[in-house]
C-alpha cells in the first residue's frame, strides 16, 4: 500500500477504534465516579453502548457496583486497533505481544482522556460556565475521584487550587515511567524480537 494511503488509513483506524474506546471507558469513569445518571450526556453512553455492555454483565464481574463488561470491550476495541495498525505496517505480531501491546495502548488512552477531562474541569472552573449545561457538571463529577485526594494534600496558595496541576504532572509522569515501557517491551514481544 502506497505511503499516502497508509497513513490515511492509519489516521482512520486509529480515529474509529479511539471513538469506540472513549465511549467505553467514559461510560466506566461515569459509573465509577457515579455520574448523575440522568445527565443527557450519561444517557447518551448508556445508549449508545447498551447493546454490547448489557449481554456481557453476566459474564463479567462489577467493581463497586459499577461493570466491568465496558473495560472489556474497549480492550477488545484496543486490540483489534493494534492488529490493524501492525497488519498494515506489513507484520503479523505475536498474540501475546498484541496483547501486551493492546493493555500499553488502552491505559494511555485511559491516562489521556482523564488528563483532558481534569485540564477541562480546571479550565471550566476558571470561567463562569453555566452549571446548567449537562457537560459540565459531567466533566466535574468524572475528574472529582482524582482531584479529592490532592485537595486534601494541596492547600489553596493565595486562593488557586493546584491540584489539577499536580494531577496532570502525575498522569505525564505515569505515561513516562510506566506505559511507556509497558509499550516497548509488548512492542518487542509482538515483534518477537
Amino acid at each position: 500500500m502506497s505511503g499516502y494511503f497508509a497513513s490515511a488509513a492509519q489516521i482512520l483506524i486509529t480515529f474509529a477504534f479511539g471513538a469506540v474506546m472513549a465511549l467505553f471507558v467514559l461510560r466506566l469513569l461515569a459509573e465509577l465516579a457515579r455520574v448523575n445518571f440522568y445527565n443527557p450526556i450519561c444517557q447518551f453512553l448508556f445508549r449508545a453502548t447498551h447493546v454490547l455492555v448489557t449481554p456481557l454483565r453476566r459474564f463479567v464481574p462489577s467493581v463497586r457496583r459499577a461493570s466491568l463488561a465496558p473495560l472489556l470491550l474497549a480492550y477488545v476495541a484496543a486490540v483489534l486497533k493494534m492488529l490493524l495498525l501492525m497488519l498494515l505496517a506489513g507484520v503479523l505480531p505475536h498474540v501475546p505481544g498484541l496483547l501486551l501491546l493492546a493493555v500499553a495502548d488502552l491505559l494511555d488512552f485511559v491516562l489521556v482522556l482523564y488528563m483532558g477531562i481534569i485540564f477541562a474541569a480546571a479550565l471550566m472552573s476558571m470561567f463562569a460556565m453555566e452549571d446548567q449545561h449537562p457537560l459540565v457538571p459531567f466533566i466535574n463529577q468524572i475528574a472529582a475521584p482524582a482531584l479529592r485526594p490532592l485537595r486534601r494534600v494541596v492547600p489553596l496558595l493565595g486562593g488557586l487550587d493546584f491540584s489539577p496541576t499536580i494531577a496532570i504532572l502525575l498522569i505525564l509522569l505515569a505515561r513516562v515511567l510506566l506505559v511507556q515501557p509497558l509499550f516497548d517491551f509488548a512492542q518487542r514481544l509482538a515483534l518477537g524480537i
